[in-house]
Parts: C-alpha cells; sequence; structure tokens
C-alpha cells in the first residue's frame, strides 16, 4: 500500500485502539454520563464519530468510483488541496492551554448525538465503520484519489477525496481527546 494512505490506515486503527481503551476505562453506568451540561458523554463523542463515517463512507464510494473510471497511471504520491488542507487544521486535535482547550468548533445539527447511546451498540457500529473506512483506502490505493472531489457532509465546501482520507482520523482524534476528558481519563495515543 502506499506510504501516505498506510499512515492513514495506522491512523485509523490508532482510533480503534484508543477507543477500546477508553471503554475499557469507563464504567457502563457512566458511558452516557455527561460531567458538564454543555459537554458531550463520552457515548455521544463517539456517536458523534459514528455519524460522520456513516456520512462520508457513501461519499468516498462515489469518489472512487470516479478516480476508478479516470484510468489514468497509478498515483503514487496524494496531494491535499487547500479547503481540506485547512478543514484538517481545524478538526484535528485540540490544542491546550493549561487546562484550557483552544479552538472549540461547533459541529452542524445533523451531527449532534441524540436519543440514547448504548455502549456495546456504539462501540460496535465505530467497528464496523473503522473496517469500512479501511476497506476504502485500501481500494484506493494507487488511484488518483486527489484528482476527484467530495461535498463535505457538514456544509458547503469540497474537497478531494484524499483530503477526506486525512480528514477521518485527525477528526476521531479530537473527539477521543474530548471523550477522554469527559472523566479525566488519561490514556497514552
Amino acid at each position: 500500500m502506499q506510504r501516505q494512505l498506510g499512515d492513514i490506515v495506522k491512523g485509523l486503527e490508532q482510533a480503534q485502539a484508543r477507543l477500546e481503551k477508553l471503554a475499557e476505562a469507563i464504567p457502563d453506568a457512566a458511558w452516557e454520563e455527561r460531567t458538564e451540561a454543555d459537554r458531550w458523554s463520552v457515548a455521544e463523542c463517539v456517536d458523534h464519530l459514528n455519524l460522520t463515517s456513516e456520512a462520508y463512507i457513501p461519499r468516498i464510494r462515489v469518489a472512487i468510483a470516479e478516480a476508478r473510471a479516470m484510468n489514468t497511471k497509478k498515483s503514487t504520491r496524494y496531494k491535499r488541496d487547500l479547503p481540506g488542507r485547512l478543514l484538517a487544521m481545524m478538526i484535528g486535535p485540540l490544542p491546550m492551554l493549561g487546562k484550557m482547550r483552544l479552538g472549540r468548533v461547533k459541529t452542524t445539527p445533523d451531527f449532534v448525538p441524540k436519543g440514547s447511546h448504548p455502549k456495546q451498540a456504539t462501540l460496535a457500529a465505530f467497528k464496523r465503520d473503522q473496517g469500512e473506512l479501511i476497506a476504502l483506502i485500501r481500494e484506493a490505493d494507487g488511484l488518483p484519489i486527489d484528482k476527484v472531489k467530495i461535498k463535505s457532509p457538514f456544509g458547503n465546501i469540497s474537497y478531494n477525496c484524499y483530503s477526506a482520507f486525512v480528514i477521518l482520523p485527525r477528526h476521531q482524534a479530537r473527539h477521543l481527546d474530548q471523550g477522554q476528558l469527559v472523566w479525566g481519563t488519561t490514556l497514552h495515543r
């Protein structure tokens, strides 16, 4: 597999491992509990990631089909476009200044978790989506995925498919950091 895509797969696998450790550290009774009214619970952080993956997967499938139809020589180096680069910076892990997180961004209403998020079902959905994303990355290997655009599920912006792949593990790291902060859980990345 091309190195850049291999790095993205590693990022997704690391997110899966982090979530498994976080889920073990959080008692079932605390999974859906908020420690502050204006902050999401661990369950809501994970459900937000599930909603995000479920919105990206069909868009990525279409982009891969378009890239395959381009019938160009095998890509060996991918480039993010400017919108994708900017979005990846905005939604990556949050920097900290002491105990204060910088750069909070509100999500769009479609990606705000609603209802109940039972632990095992939420974890199973995350694992399923991670497997699907990794399979799509492997399928995209060598295709000109930096030449096809996808429309962001978060608004009126488009960026190339390679940028979308870069965005996903960064976004997951951000919300896993957020989930860890809910109960002050310290896990190594």
